[in-house]
């Protein structure tokens, strides 16, 4: 991995160089731990490379409350793949926490990469939390980042950004999902805000794709994100984009269309094209989570068969 000019616990490195005003708004210190006290800076950094015939991760940095187990080898299809649970120590995301991963996948890697279970944003009564991802595709790379849903606790404040830099010969799937709330305990849209940006770049810092989502919620029931262009009553919202050369656009798009048509009535979903036809991606709306992810999974796995012909392996979490 590149040394960073700035120092690891430097706030030029793990704070982000914009928030928007939604959740900056939210600034404060808290009467516990501070932005950058011990704890609240998670810092996770990896580097996979090819050694022989198979992926290994070859550079490691964490900080608590982010860290790894060791890569593990368990997809039948591809033994070449390094399959890694991103996990914290901390249970989840809490006010004041200042998060960042980096992940470089170096050229003609097969790595997989997933947390161990859903993302929980607790309660927030002074500042926001911060959670930055950093992915670096190589050439001829095969990459899938499918994280477990984000859920967002009841005045939780969450601002998230993904940056995926792909080679133009690199393949990317990344999945991103965001629940209403602890549904089973009907709490839905109870949060203060929860913002998210994920951009798609080349190695040069070209901008191929921004995808923008702000969700914050009025007061009285969390009406302001349950009309129409926003979640549109539903609790869960899902995306997946793929960014391959290894397909063209259109067929990509078509497989993903095919793989989620008519399997639930009460699901909503788009396809469409990503610009430079690098790739498709799909969003989707719905209320059981379970029908989500079913649906989510056969997308992967769908597109997973176009592209390199495996299907998607089975990931057993706790």
């Amino acid at each position: 991995m590149a040394a960073s000019a700035v120092p690891r616990l430097d706030p030029r490195h793990y704070e982000p160089a914009r928030v928007p005003y939604a959740v900056r708004r939210f600034v404060g210190t808290p009467d516990t731990l501070a932005v950058g006290r011990p704890g609240k800076v998670g810092l996770l950094e990896l580097a996979f490379e090819k050694v022989g015939g198979r992926t290994e991760l070859t550079g490691h940095y964490q900080k608590s409350p982010l860290q790894i187990m060791r890569p593990l080898y368990f997809d039948p299809a591809r033994p070449d793949l390094a399959v890694t649970f991103l996990m914290s120590t901390g249970g989840g995301i809490l006010q004041a926490d200042r998060l960042r991963t980096d992940l470089h996948c170096g050229a003609d890697t097969a790595v997989h990469l997933t947390t161990q279970a859903a993302t929980k944003v607790y309660r927030m009564e002074h500042d926001y939390a911060t959670q930055l991802v950093n992915l670096t595709a190589g050439p001829r790379a095969y990459v899938e980042y499918l994280p477990e849903p984000v859920i967002p606790f009841v005045d939780s404040r969450l601002y998230q950004r993904t940056v995926l830099t792909v080679d133009p010969g690199a393949t990317v799937l990344a999945g991103e999902s965001i629940l209403a709330g602890r549904l089973a305990r009907g709490e839905r849209n109870a949060y203060q805000v929860l913002a998210s940006d994920l951009e798609v770049r080349r190695p040069d810092g070209e901008l191929v794709a921004l995808d923008t989502v702000r969700l914050e919620p009025a007061a009285g029931g969390g009406s302001g994100v349950t009309g129409p262009a926003v979640l549109a009553g539903h609790d869960v919202m899902s995306s997946l984009y793929v960014l391959s050369p290894l397909a063209p656009a259109g067929r990509i798009a078509d497989a993903l269309h095919e793989a989620v048509a008519g399997r639930d009535r009460s699901l909503l979903y788009g396809v469409s094209v990503l610009p430079q036809d690098s790739g498709a991606w799909l969003r989707l709306l719905g209320s059981d989570t379970r029908a989500c992810a079913a649906a989510l999974r056969a997308a992967w796995d769908a597109v997973r068969q176009l592209l390199i012909g495996a299907p998607a392996p089975e990931l057993r979490k706790t």
